[in-house]
């Protein structure tokens, strides 16, 4: 994992404002389709009517739309846009986050949050841009957007699997799937 150090953070107001120009909609086509990526795959694990929370769900919340449409049960948080903290006291089948690990300051402690809040045998899908090699990394566009602080590896999710005792599934480039051990009363057989 790469971290971007804690003197080079933005402000809250600065995050804010940098997510406030995005153009992120429920209406928008090309958008859910870029959201498809983890929306497909955990979409095809889950038993119809599961409970999720959409981590991170941004000033345009969509990918919670999805699933909702998907006749699952759906909270979001934000702490922009959706700062109800008692939704992470709840306990979900599937926990997204999309384009979110990047911009925690402290990501160790927000995932264990997010971990403890899963039911035995649920996912947690993470889409985030990953650090491949030193040289990819000193040219990458990625770490350009200053609200980026902390870039995740392969080998970052494969520690939080073990940390977690958790099966990971990489799925593509840039979404994984991590499953909490357990018997998993919301999944499908798969």
């Amino acid at each position: 994992m790469v971290f971007v150090p804690p003197q080079y953070y933005l402000t809250a107001a600065e995050e804010k404002a940098v997510y406030d120009q995005h153009e992120n909609s429920a209406d928008d086509p090309g958008y859910r389709n870029f959201l498809g990526r983890i929306f497909k795959p955990l979409s095809q694990r889950l038993k119809p009517q599961s409970n999720g929370l959409d981590f991170g769900s941004g000033p345009g919340p969509t990918l919670s739309v999805m699933f909702t449409e998907a006749g699952h049960t759906m909270q979001i948080y934000d702490p922009f846009y959706a700062p109800d903290m008692s939704v992470l006291e709840l306990n979900y089948d599937f926990i997204t986050a999309t384009e979110v690990v990047e911009h925690l300051h402290h990501p160790g402690e927000e995932l264990d949050r997010l971990w403890s809040c899963l039911n035995p045998g649920g996912q947690l899908g993470i889409m985030t841009k990953r650090v491949t090699n030193q040289q990819a990394f000193s040219n990458w566009h990625y770490t350009n957007d200053p609200t980026h602080v902390c870039f995740f590896s392969i080998r970052t999710f494969q520690w939080l699997a073990t940390h977690w005792s958790a099966s990971l599934d990489v799925i593509n480039n840039d979404v994984v799937l991590l499953t909490k051990s357990g018997p998993c009363l919301s999944c499908r057989a798969r």
